[in-house]
């Protein structure tokens, strides 16, 4: 089993370049993000299906997403939300707030942390899978 000092360390490593996708975004920088079903992936590569669950609520017109990872017996839980997205209204508001719940857990936290001018062809070595 491992600790949670492993557990941190996976599930804050970079993903491979194929997971991550780029938008635009104010003043047209390029913004790196995953979906959730990366996020999905890699809670079950690092903690196991069993070992991590989502339990959502509706405040104030912001989904709520409590996601919770079971590390030796105790559940560890941290809660973040978001509002309905323009593109796909309710579910993608439930996806972002996953997505954001994961990023207290450190996952996908670096993509915050790209320089200005960032694609997938000039990722800094810092921000590739090692």
């Amino acid at each position: 089993m491992k600790n949670w000092d492993e557990i941190r360390e996976e599930l804050k490593a970079p993903f491979t370049t194929n997971v991550l996708k780029f938008r635009a975004g104010v003043g047209g920088k390029q913004l790196a993000y995953i979906d959730a079903r990366a996020v999905m992936k890699r809670l079950d590569d690092v903690v196991g299906i069993e070992n991590w669950q989502c339990n959502y609520e509706d405040l104030s017109g912001r989904v709520i997403c409590r996601l919770s990872i079971r590390v030796d017996g105790e559940w560890i839980t941290k809660c973040d939300g978001a509002g309905d997205t323009k593109i796909e209204g309710e579910k993608g508001g439930i996806s972002d707030a996953l997505k954001r719940a994961a990023v207290l857990f450190g996952v996908g936290r670096y993509l915050y942390y790209l320089p200005a001018g960032t694609t997938i062809n000039n990722l800094p070595a810092w921000a590739v899978p090692k």
